[in-house]
């Protein structure tokens, strides 16, 4: 992530298939914000297949302050709000969505809000204009769910709509689903959490391009995060523990076996003994844990020591010419 000395706030859009929304969006952008900062708009288009590129060069050549971001394909929200983070080189860092449904007219109200000493103000849309059974009832449970598990409190971690300190985001790599998981990473980082309602508009173009199978993902993902924020530098507990347990299984099970040779002088057949079997998984599976656990602790360290990657490819990017 670059900076670049004079730019205080970067808007991060994420586009997919909104080519009947960017203008307006931009209007509503730059009437927000270019009395108040000095700023830059990065559009990252992932991948669409309608009109939107073309609507963003036509954009890009009048505004220089507007930046675009091509995918080759659709590597999804994820990488696209990776991308915008790496490109950024404000000292705010603000993404929302293409679909008009985030009001711009609420950047300055997070901002405010860092300015008191937080790090990352989230978006909460308290009145979201979605239908109920396949946007806001999946929400609510994943919200419920992640603020449970991770500990940080937000009532809307799906929000694209937050404020960051762009050293807030250095040390953060995204995959799968998890730009909604940042809040979370920063705040294990010991970074300051806190959310603010926004509004929440209908969708006046297009469709939603994201539906309820996300749900599942998400859940998924969620484990990773718990992993990550519990483990992700000390694996062994995990498997080791594991191991622990199957040997403590292992020794509860040979223990009746050993009490039905030599006490009750029960036959010791296989066929007829099942706990002679599960003493032998048992003491299988705690091998096994404990070498998962030692290489899970080669793995970390190779992860923390190796070159990042990027998680998307970019197929063009476009900025005026007096750029350093």
């Amino acid at each position: 992530m670059s900076d670049k000395q004079g730019i205080e706030l970067s808007i991060v859009v994420p586009v997919l298939n909104e080519a009947d929304n960017l203008k307006t969006l931009y209007e509503q952008i730059t009437r927000t914000v270019s009395s108040r900062y000095s700023y830059e708009i990065i559009f990252i288009d992932d991948g669409s297949s309608d009109n939107s590129f073309t609507v963003l060069s036509e954009i890009h050549q009048n505004d220089s302050r507007v930046r675009v971001v091509r995918f080759r394909r659709n590597f999804g929200q994820t990488a696209a709000l990776s991308a915008g983070f790496e490109h950024a080189r404000g000292r705010i860092i603000v993404p929302l969505d293409a679909d008009g449904q985030n009001d711009p007219a609420d950047i300055p109200k997070l901002l405010e809000k860092l300015s008191e000493g937080f790090d990352i103000v989230s978006g909460w849309r308290r009145k979201r204009h979605d239908a109920v059974l396949t946007r806001k009832v999946p929400s609510w449970a994943a919200n419920w769910l992640i603020s449970n598990i991770t500990g940080v409190k937000l009532h809307d971690f799906g929000c694209t709509l937050k404020a960051y300190r762009a050293s807030s985001l250095k040390e953060i790599r995204l995959y799968g689903e998890m730009h909604r998981f940042i809040p979370a990473l920063a705040s294990w980082s010991g970074e300051k959490v806190t959310e603010l309602v926004v509004n929440h508009r209908p969708r006046t173009h297009g469709t939603a391009k994201y539906g309820i199978g996300r749900t599942f993902k998400v859940l998924l993902d969620l484990i990773t995060i718990k992993f990550l924020m519990s483990f992700s530098t000390k694996p062994i507990y995990i498997f080791g523990g594991l191991g622990v347990l199957s040997i403590l299984g292992a020794g509860l099970s040979g223990a009746a076996v050993l009490y039905q040779k030599f006490i009750s002088a029960s036959h010791l057949s296989m066929n007829k003994n099942p706990l002679l079997v599960l003493t032998a998984i048992f003491i299988n599976a705690s091998i096994q844990f404990i070498l998962m656990g030692l290489l899970a602790e080669l793995l970390v360290r190779t992860y923390h020591e190796s070159q990042d990657r990027p998680i998307y490819t970019i197929e063009k990017i476009l900025e005026s010419d007096d750029e350093d």
